[in-house]
C-alpha cells in the first residue's frame, strides 16, 4: 500500500512538471507565462513559439498522463481501474495546480488525453478526431477541447465502460479550467 501511495505522489509531482515553461525557457529563452494567453500548454506554445514547440509540449504533457496510468497496474495490480483512475487524476491535478508554479498550471487537456489514452484508447482517438474537426471548423482550440471532453464520457461508455467515471471527472476538471474561455466564447471574444 505504501508503494501505491508513493506512486500517486510521484505521479502528481511528474504531472506538475511545467513542460511549456521549461521547453520555452530552455529552447527559445521565452517565459511562456508572460506571452500570449499566459497558459503553459500546447496551444499557447504553438501560437507564441510555433508548431514544433506546441507539438513537443503536447507530446510531453500527454506522456505525463499516459505513462503513470499505464504503469499503475504494475504498482498495485489488485486495484485495477480504480487505482489507475486515481493515478490519472493525480497527474491531471499536478498539471493544473503545479506546486512549481505557485499552484497555477495548464488547462489539462493533453494530460487528460494521455490518461484516457491509457484507459480507453478508441474513445480517446475518436474524441481527438472530434477536437481536430471542431478546431478546423471554428479555429478555436478551447471550443474543440470543450466539445471533445463533453463527448468523451459517452465514447468511453461505448468502448471502455469501466473508465467512464474517469472521463467524467477529467471532463469536469477541464471545463473548470476553461471557465475564462467559456465566458469569452459566450461573449464572442474568444481568440
Amino acid at each position: 500500500m505504501l508503494l501505491a501511495a508513493c506512486w500517486l505522489l510521484i505521479t502528481w509531482l511528474l504531472g506538475s512538471f511545467p513542460t511549456g515553461v521549461v521547453v520555452g525557457v530552455l529552447y527559445a529563452d521565452v517565459d511562456i507565462t508572460a506571452q500570449g494567453s499566459g497558459n503553459i500548454g500546447a496551444t499557447n506554445m504553438n501560437r507564441v513559439l510555433g508548431r514544433g514547440y506546441g507539438a513537443a509540449t503536447l507530446f510531453l504533457d500527454l506522456l505525463k498522463g499516459f505513462l503513470p496510468v499505464l504503469l499503475a497496474p504494475l504498482v498495485l495490480p489488485q486495484a485495477g481501474l480504480l487505482y489507475a483512475g486515481l493515478v490519472g487524476l493525480a497527474a491531471f491535478a499536478g498539471h493544473c495546480w503545479s506546486p512549481l508554479l505557485d499552484f497555477r498550471g495548464g488547462k489539462g487537456v493533453a494530460t487528460s488525453a494521455g490518461v484516457m489514452l491509457a484507459l480507453a484508447p478508441w474513445a480517446t482517438f475518436l474524441a481527438a478526431v472530434i477536437w481536430i474537426l471542431v478546431v478546423l471548423a471554428t479555429r478555436k482550440s478551447s471550443l474543440g477541447a470543450l466539445v471533445a471532453v463533453a463527448l468523451l464520457p459517452v465514447l468511453t461508455a461505448l468502448f471502455a465502460p469501466a473508465a467512464t467515471w474517469v472521463a467524467v471527472v477529467l471532463g469536469l476538471g477541464v471545463v473548470l479550467r476553461h471557465a475564462d474561455n467559456l465566458r469569452r466564447l459566450r461573449a464572442g471574444t474568444e481568440g
